[in-house]
């Protein structure tokens, strides 16, 4: 059975598991990896096996929840989505990328591997694609719709709600370009049940990574 990890290189998806081409990360001074996919496919479970290796994980989704806060806002599945929103609207749809690379440039001299959490649209990639080049990678998650459906309500984030939230939430990220995003991506996971595979496909991406 062919694994449920795919890995894109040269514009064609190969065996992850073969691993023919590992990146040449000693060259680099560090990697910056970026996750993205949709609402519920399992962007945090995937930088949980990155935290548990004392990797650094910067979450853009934890960038907008600082705003709401900041803001005195209180928290409801509809204001995450209109604060991100109205941030795009008013400083462009890079705003938190702009925001977030300064930050990653102090970090990359202690750090071989940075990880992103949460990367929504196509301006984002591009501001870090430009900033760091062959340094940085994408990762996008597969999952299926009512597989992340039932996740999300099994989570019970203060972002959460119910189907209508979800729909409308699917629907304003894919306007970012996320579809985009995931399709493109240097690496594709499958996050199928059990969850367990999807963990040890995280593992296994991460231990050539770092190689």
């Amino acid at each position: 059975m062919p694994s449920s990890t795919e890995r894109k290189q040269n514009g064609n998806i190969a065996d992850c598991g073969s691993f023919e081409k590992p990146l040449p990360i000693a060259q680099a001074m560090s990697l910056v990896l970026a996750v993205c996919g949709m609402p519920g496919s399992g962007k945090g479970e995937f930088a949980s096996i990155f935290i548990q290796q004392d990797i650094p994980v910067l979450s853009m989704g934890d960038m907008i929840r600082a705003e709401v806060a900041s803001r005195g806002l209180e928290e409801s599945p509809n204001i995450f989505g209109e604060i991100a929103s109205e941030l795009r609207a008013e400083f462009g749809e890079e705003v938190l990328a702009v925001r977030l690379a300064d930050k990653i440039d102090l970090m990359r001299n202690d750090h071989n591997l940075i990880l992103i959490e949460g990367l929504r649209g196509t301006a984002e990639r591009d501001i870090f694609q430009n900033r760091w080049n062959d340094e940085f990678k994408v990762v996008g998650i597969r999952a299926e719709k009512e597989v992340r459906f039932q996740r999300i309500m099994k989570r019970n984030r203060s972002e959460d709600g119910d189907r209508n939230s979800f729909e409308t939430r699917d629907e304003r990220e894919k306007g970012w370009g996320l579809e985009q995003l995931i399709t493109q991506a240097d690496y594709i996971l499958e996050n199928r049940d059990p969850l367990s595979e999807f963990y040890k496909d995280t593992r296994d991406l991460l231990a050539e990574i770092k190689r």
